[in-house]
């Protein structure tokens, strides 16, 4: 009886470009390997066999994975990913032969295997038949780091990698929320990546690398960079010490020797007399008299930058245009100048809903303060700096607008739907009675609120008189919820119901139909109306008898009608305006 012995798979990452930056496990599996295979670009020689070109064998069988297409357009009629789809079979064929046979084979990765790379797909068809390996190897942005010599990320910093194919406006949201950044896949992605760096604010302090660790190596800033000279083989850096809430993790300098900023320098790192490197809005110590008050930039306890730069404030001094400094002989003046709160709602859904009045305001504002998923729905630009938090701390990301307005910023404060109803509105003018705030203004924006989205959907179930509530009773204790849904339904109203369920809220929209159904007949029309105005958008028409708790979500908003509230023959629904 024979024993059938398969060979085995190893990809091997073979680091950026150096052969001295191969690992010494890599070198030693290449190095008796019956088998090595690697990727090659169309109508190029393969990278990976250059680097490793000194340790496969000479006796070893070499199996080169030339790409059918890499950017470039093709015929194959399942367009890209089907010709790429077609050519990792392909690869995975010829290579089973050998692996078949008992041979084993490595395939060579540039980089590390499993980042950003063609191996991984033909190591997730191997994986599950053959005995399989994977050897980290050095990735191209830790060489293009150590190119620049800057630190990437310290202490807490988040580190965001991003592909440079991502959309302009996803991709400057993403760097204007991260600490650090490693952008790749490059080419002819540089122009909007180059853009998207600048409207996150980013682009000062961003490094190029070309072919890290290579012959040809190079690296200069990114706003010096000619677009049409950017390879695929280049990624850009963006470190840490370069955003703007970075200020001050340094050790700090002398309060002497941080007496002004020259203009000029505002965001790029500068000399100082004790020599080492500072940034123009790094803590400092704020009753440091400059000298000169012509074209520097003043140390302030006012917490601003001049404009374009990101204006980081909080804790955090930072620079202002001497045009605008109050300055007096005893020092710089620390009178407030309040700024202002602007209240918005962004609509439930769609651009198309947010009102013009609301578009130009956060095109103005230097700050947006809110929910994680509402903050994400503004665009990031230029000199805008965005907040971002849980779903549960209204008024503590309200303190935190008031304080940047105190400090003479201009917030927006974003909620979806109308920032009144429900939003963050209210929560605003809590946390504003606080005497600290008096001098703050606060003006609320409208939007288009859900319960007018789904009612325009469903046709008008609102066209007579309508209460509006919410089920949730974080804020409320269940029997005062219980209470209003009795007098609303003993009214007759329509009911607009808000927040009818929850993760941790499942059972309360049970009891409330329960509990309408005391007052309110069976067949009582009900419009559940889910994602309304984006894609997953659906409206559902049943009755108060056959509403189904299990099928409402944090998503759905529901309108349960009165007595009066009809049904067309099309499906609309519909209140009359008069009572009979």
């Amino acid at each position: 009886m024979t024993t059938e012995v398969r060979g085995r798979f190893s990809v091997v990452g073979i680091g950026p470009g150096d052969p001295e930056l191969i690992t010494l496990k890599a070198a030693r599996l290449i190095g008796v390997a019956p088998v090595v295979a690697y990727h090659a670009g169309v109508r190029k020689q393969s990278h990976a066999r250059r680097i490793a070109s000194s340790l496969i064998p000479a006796d070893a069988i070499e199996e080169e994975l030339r790409y059918p297409v890499t950017t470039g357009t093709t015929s194959h009629p399942g367009g890209y990913v089907g010709a790429m789809a077609e050519f990792y079979e392909s690869c995975a064929v010829r290579l089973s032969a050998h692996l078949d046979a008992g041979r084993d084979v490595v395939l060579l990765a540039e980089g590390d295997p499993l980042f950003y790379g063609s191996s991984m797909y033909l190591h997730d068809r191997f994986k599950e038949i053959y005995p399989t390996e994977v050897v980290p190897g050095v990735p191209a942005f830790a060489a293009a780091t150590a190119a620049v010599s800057t630190p990437l990320v310290r202490q807490t910093d988040v580190l965001t990698v991003l592909p440079g194919t991502l959309p302009e406006p996803e991709l400057a949201r993403r760097l204007a929320d991260t600490e650090a950044a490693i952008i790749m896949k490059l080419g002819r992605t540089f122009p909007a990546v180059r853009s998207a760096l600048a409207a996150a604010g980013r682009l000062d302090g961003a490094w190029y690398v070309e072919r890290a660790s290579q012959p040809e190596e190079r690296w200069l800033p990114v706003a010096d960079v000619d677009p049409s000279s950017v390879p695929y083989f280049s990624l850009i850096v963006v470190p840490g010490d370069t955003a703007p809430t970075s200020a001050g993790r340094t050790s700090a300098a002398p309060a002497a020797t941080a007496s002004a900023v020259p203009a000029a320098t505002v965001g790029r790192a500068t000399a100082t007399t004790a020599g080492r490197a500072a940034s123009a809005s790094e803590r400092v110590e704020t009753n440091t008299v400059p000298s000169a008050l012509d074209s520097t930039l003043l140390v302030s306890t006012r917490l601003r930058l001049a404009a374009p730069a990101a204006r980081p404030t909080g804790a955090w001094a930072a620079a202002e245009s001497a045009e605008s400094v109050e300055a007096t002989r005893g020092g710089v003046s620390t009178d407030p100048v309040s700024g202002e709160v602007l209240v918005v709602g962004l609509g439930p859904g769609p651009d198309g809903w947010l009102t013009p009045e609301v578009s130009a305001a956060l095109a103005e504002v230097g700050h947006v303060v809110g929910y994680a998923p509402y903050v994400n729905r503004v665009p990031q630009r230029e000199g805008l700096q965005r907040h971002a938090s849980g779903n549960t701390v209204e008024v503590d990301r309200a303190r935190h607008a008031l304080d940047l307005a105190k400090a003479g910023e201009k917030v927006a404060v974003v909620s979806g739907g109308d920032a009144g109803v429900f939003g963050m509105a209210s929560a605003v003018f809590e946390a504003a009675e606080d005497a600290a705030y008096a001098d703050v203004r606060i003006r609320v924006l409208p939007g288009v609120s859900a319960v007018q989205a789904v009612a325009a959907r469903a046709g008008a179930p609102v066209g007579a008189d309508f209460a509006v509530m919410s089920l949730s009773d974080r804020l409320k204790p269940w029997p005062v919820v219980e209470e209003r849904l009795r007098a609303v339904a003993a009214a007759d109203l329509v009911l607009a119901i808000y927040n009818p369920a929850s993760r941790s809220r499942t059972e309360q929209i049970g009891t409330a139909r329960d509990v309408l159904l005391e007052h309110r007949e069976p067949d009582t029309v009900v419009v559940v109306g889910r994602d309304v105005g984006r894609a997953e958008e659906s409206l559902t028409v049943t009755t108060l008898g056959e509403l189904d708790p299990a099928s409402i979500d944090m998503k759905c908003l529901v309108i349960v009608g009165a007595s009066s509230t009809r049904v067309t023959a099309a499906g609309q629904v519909w209140t009359p305006r008069y009572v009979r």
